[in-house]
């Protein structure tokens, strides 16, 4: 009983002495007469929040700490004033920013999609058409991977609409939750980076065309020029890709995901954990009579419902080009706007097929939202960590890194810059919001350089911003991919880290020899070659451990 007690008392403990020695330090920095703003402490209270998330797995708790850090080292220590700026600053400003409630509201309407489509007995139709055909675990593993490389339009949508998909067929083939999400996030931003017509190519665009304003040089290309020219150079997002479908072949893995895996495919055991992530929203099939088509239909509507929804806020009905409607459209609005029509048209199609009620339709509203509060609710804290950092004005300490630091090593510009991207991405989890932040210091620093090394130097701040987008707990894609794997966040990030970081590794050693080479014909098969080279070393060496 008293050990019980005592494991009780573990978390409660460690949240307590990291928040009074983080209290500590910060208040002897700021005795010293210190500032807090534009320093290295703008990223510490998303290092708190996610050091705790992994040491104690409450990820509530821990983020919250982490906001709370944040608006301490902003106010100087005045509690009264921390509170409010938590509050007011910190939770209000970020549900009320029009574009976290677009995101929001996509994601409840894709809940009540996926409830309204399992009611109506379509995913379980499509359960019972793919046993028939995906026969071995590997070919259900594959065609996630397919599907995801499919959906390049939008991450948010990329990761829940294949988690609804695939996860029945994968949940047949003993396939771990942990495996699914991976499979998800690394098909959801890595593949966005690389689609010329995607909602990150739109962002890049904008922030490319904000630097030019500014004076920025950038090789004479526009802002979908230099995004294509560094699609190439992307060694993140491609060898990540690489990895993927390498593995799936080899049959191989490594890290905490072994064990998933292995649990998995032995016991049956999906979880490995004790907890069972989203468990109560799993809902009972109401309807036998529903045909494949009957979730064809409803996943081809939304998949056209997004594409026209990104693309009539770009100005595609105004007269507008498809290529620069895409550069032009806002996220936030399109994809919920697509997405609700789409719903819509859906519900209206079920209802006459006759395989869904009105009472099960309507019931599907309040369900599918209430299976999405779990990634909503840690969305919301992720995002409100996130805003305290931009009000703790980091990029000033970015700007004094890169410019005062490293700024005539430029044939070790690209590597050097792909380091400060992973690490500024993984400590504010977003990709937009670190190219957002590092791309127009990097175009200023890089404008007596080489076209081709603005190029690589380009793609080198969006591969080092898509890595701590893919792997750090605080980011929107985990917590999505999370959602559409019905898998812990946590889970999902201790088992895909291990993966993230070989990956960083070799791009890293890719990005030291494309600052010299300057080919990416030439650096990008070696980088394949070299990742598909150690796994193949990997496996081999673990199946030998295996045997003595």
């Amino acid at each position: 009983m008293n050990t019980k007690a005592g494991n009780r008392l573990i978390k409660p403990i460690i949240l307590i002495s990291v928040l009074a020695v983080f209290i500590i330090v910060a208040l002897i920095y700021q005795a010293a007469g210190n500032e807090f703003i534009g320093t290295f402490w703008a990223f510490v209270p998303a290092v708190i929040a996610i050091g705790l998330a992994l040491a104690t797995k409450e990820i509530y708790t821990s983020l919250f700490i982490g906001v709370f850090s944040g608006a301490l080292l902003y106010s100087g220590f005045n509690v009264v004033r921390s509170v409010e700026v938590t509050v007011v600053d910190g939770f209000i400003s970020t549900l009320a920013d029009s574009w976290n409630m677009g995101v929001f509201l996509f994601l409840a309407i894709l809940g009540i999609y996926v409830v309204m489509v399992n009611k109506a007995g379509g995913t379980a139709a499509y359960g019972r058409w793919a046993e028939k055909r995906i026969k071995r675990r590997k070919t259900a593993i594959l065609s996630t991977i397919g599907l995801g490389l499919v959906l390049f339009v939008d991450d948010y949508f990329n990761c829940l609409t294949v988690g609804s998909v695939m996860r029945p067929v994968t949940d047949r083939h003993r396939v771990s939750r942990a495996k699914l999400a991976y499979l998800i996030d690394s098909t959801a931003a890595p593949i966005c980076i690389i689609a010329p017509i995607s909602s990150w190519a739109a962002a890049l665009v904008g922030v490319v065309g904000r630097a030019q304003e500014a004076g920025a040089d950038t090789a004479g290309l526009n802002g979908f020029q230099l995004f294509v020219a560094s699609i190439p150079y992307n060694f993140y997002a491609l060898l990540t890709l690489t990895m993927m479908i390498a593995i799936a072949f080899m049959k191989f893995d490594f890290g905490p995901m072994k064990k998933h895996e292995l649990n998995a495919e032995e016991h049956g055991d999906l979880y490995t954990t004790p907890e069972r992530p989203y468990g109560d929203s799993e809902e009972e099939v109401v309807s036998d009579r529903a045909r494949v088509i009957d979730l064809v239909i409803p996943l081809a509507l939304l998949i056209a419902g997004s594409i026209v929804g990104l693309m009539y806020t770009g100005g595609f009905f105004e007269g507008v080009g498809v290529i620069d409607s895409f550069a032009d459209s806002d996220a936030s609005v399109g994809l919920p706007f697509g997405s609700l029509a789409a719903l819509i048209i859906s519900a209206v199609y079920l209802l006459c097929r006759r395989v869904l009620s009105f009472t099960d339709m309507a019931s599907a509203l309040p369900k599918g939202l209430i299976a999405m509060i779990p990634a909503i609710l840690i969305l919301s804290l992720a995002l409100t960590l996130k805003s305290m950092n931009m009000m703790m004005d980091g990029r000033v300490f970015i700007a004094g890194v890169i410019e005062g630091g490293v700024a005539n090593l430029m044939n070790l510009m690209p590597a050097i810059i792909f380091i400060i991207a992973c690490l500024i991405s993984f400590s504010i989890g977003t990709s937009w919001g670190t190219f957002g932040i590092l791309l127009p210091i990097v175009l200023v620093v890089m404008d007596n350089a080489p076209s081709e090394l603005v190029v690589i130097a380009t793609s080198a701040t969006l591969a080092g911003a898509v890595f701590g987008d893919h792997c750090t707990l605080i980011s929107d894609t985990t917590i999505m991919s999370s959602a559409g794997a019905k898998c812990g966040v946590i889970e999902h990030v201790q088992t895909q880290i291990p993966y993230a970081l070989l990956t960083a590794a070799i791009s890293l050693a890719m990005y030291l020899l494309a600052g010299l080479v300057q080919n990416w014909m030439i650096v990008l098969p070696i980088g394949i070659v070299l990742t598909v080279f150690v796994l193949v070393v990997m496996n081999i060496m673990q199946k030998k451990k295996q045997a003595t």
